[in-house]
């Protein structure tokens, strides 16, 4: 699953104990290891080498631009969703021609940035795009090149906020529809509508959605190409799953061997847009104890990592296993499930000292006794963390911290509070 494993009754990052880190970078703090992202990486490279597949690492799992650095260097190129996230690839060098370009509601600006950036793809989601894309193309006078949304309306059977090949979410257009842009935008237009983009969900741990949605668009593909429509490229998405608990998620190899046979003869570009496969294992977040209290017959631990640090549990009621760095009596756990239960823990839960309910980082969860300064860490915290962080009740953002081998470097400084106003001081 990852590089985070316990040695001698504490947590480590590779050879990194993390109470080192944590007494060097303070808490909350974000933890990568550089091996778990090269392993993820090259595991879906090596997978589906057979169709040299361009990998487009989802920016908006985990930013940074050291990461995205570092998987540049391992050939990846990168699947963008603002303007923003266009401008981190830039900024690490990437190559603008293989960048795809997602999102329901690219602006004008973004739009113009990315055709003059000379990027690869738009995963165009509607004719009014098309439209406005079209547009502004022949006002630059650079040709744009496109990839037509569709949903295959098939379901991913995952969380239903990140549910969206079923043909009643906001991306896309469905199948028939799909037929009818062609017709109007397929031709003779500023924009070359030349591919079928397709994303069902998000983490999909099941093999079958992929080969269903898959199937589904590669039939679209040759009807177009029988109608006379050059069709040259399929975006199969990303939405592979990662190991949150045990071994829910299949691995890469497994849905490579699925989706191959469906394309090895249809003479198209394969696109890839993985995300927290990738990222998600490559990450935890560590925090502090700060107070432990009973009310009732419930137990809490109030630490210093919150929902401004980890919303996933709060936005989706998310799991992630959570467990001390140095866990008292020498209880390390044999596996990150929701069931674990060891003799010595106690029922709790992990909550943060932000002003709402919601503030909860773990619930019902059965952990080793924890006293004040004791730190604790949320696993699978590579995806969807630092990137959703905010300043809520002015809480500054939490530095990002690279782990490789033996040795560490801050990646993102922590803000101050200097740096919170900084902005508003007009």
């Amino acid at each position: 699953m990852d590089h985070f494993n316990y040695r001698e009754g504490q947590l480590y990052c590779e050879d990194v104990p993390l109470e080192r880190i944590a007494d060097e970078c303070g808490t909350p703090t974000y933890v990568y290891s550089r091996q778990t992202f090269t392993d993820h990486f090259t595991r879906i490279r090596d997978a589906f080498a057979e169709l040299s597949p361009i990998i487009c690492y989802s920016i908006k799992s985990c930013h940074n631009l050291s990461i995205l650095s570092m998987l540049k260097d391992l050939g990846s190129s990168f699947d963008v969703v603002s303007g923003g996230e266009l401008k981190r690839a830039l900024e690490i060098g990437a190559d603008a021609s293989k960048i795809v370009f997602a999102g329901v509601g690219k602006t004008e600006e973004e739009i113009t940035h990315a055709i003059d950036s000379g990027i690869g793809w738009f995963n165009v989601e509607s004719e009014q795009e098309l439209e406005h894309i079209d547009r502004i193309a022949g006002q630059l006078g650079k040709p744009a090149t496109a990839a037509l949304r569709v949903n295959p309306d098939v379901d991913p059977q995952t969380h239903r906020y990140t549910t969206t090949g079923k043909k009643e979410t906001k991306f896309g257009v469905d199948m028939e529809r799909a037929r009818r842009v062609f017709k109007e935008f397929g031709r003779d237009r500023h924009v070359k509508l030349t591919a079928i983009h397709i994303h069902i969900g998000s983490p999909v741990n099941k093999i079958e959605p992929y080969v269903a949605s898959t199937t589904k668009a590669v039939d679209l593909i040759q009807s177009l190409r029988n109608d006379g429509f050059e069709i040259n490229a399929l975006n199969i998405g990303g939405g592979f799953g990662a190991n949150y608990e045990k071994d829910e998620a299949p691995p890469a190899k497994a849905y490579a061997e699925a989706v191959i046979p469906i394309l090895r003869d249809t003479n198209l570009q394969l696109l890839l847009e993985p995300g927290r496969s990738i990222s998600g294992n490559a990450g935890v977040l560590i925090g502090r104890c700060i107070y432990t209290k009973s009310s009732g017959d419930k137990q809490f631990l109030i630490s210093d990592a919150s929902m401004t640090e980890l919303l996933r549990p709060a936005l989706y009621e998310a799991y992630h296993f959570v467990w001390p760095v140095k866990p008292a009596g020498g209880l390390i756990p044999p596996h990150r499930g929701h069931d674990l239960k060891l003799d010595g823990t106690l029922l709790m839960d992990v909550v943060g000292p932000v002003c709402e309910s919601g503030d909860f980082i773990a619930k019902d969860r059965w952990l080793p006794p924890v006293e004040r300064g004791d730190l604790i860490a949320a696993f699978t915290s590579g995806a969807y963390a630092s990137v959703m962080a905010s300043h809520y009740n002015s809480r500054p953002q939490a530095p990002e911290v690279l782990v490789e081998g033996n040795t560490f470097r801050v990646v993102r400084n922590r803000e101050t509070y200097d740096d919170l106003v900084t902005a508003e001081r007009v």
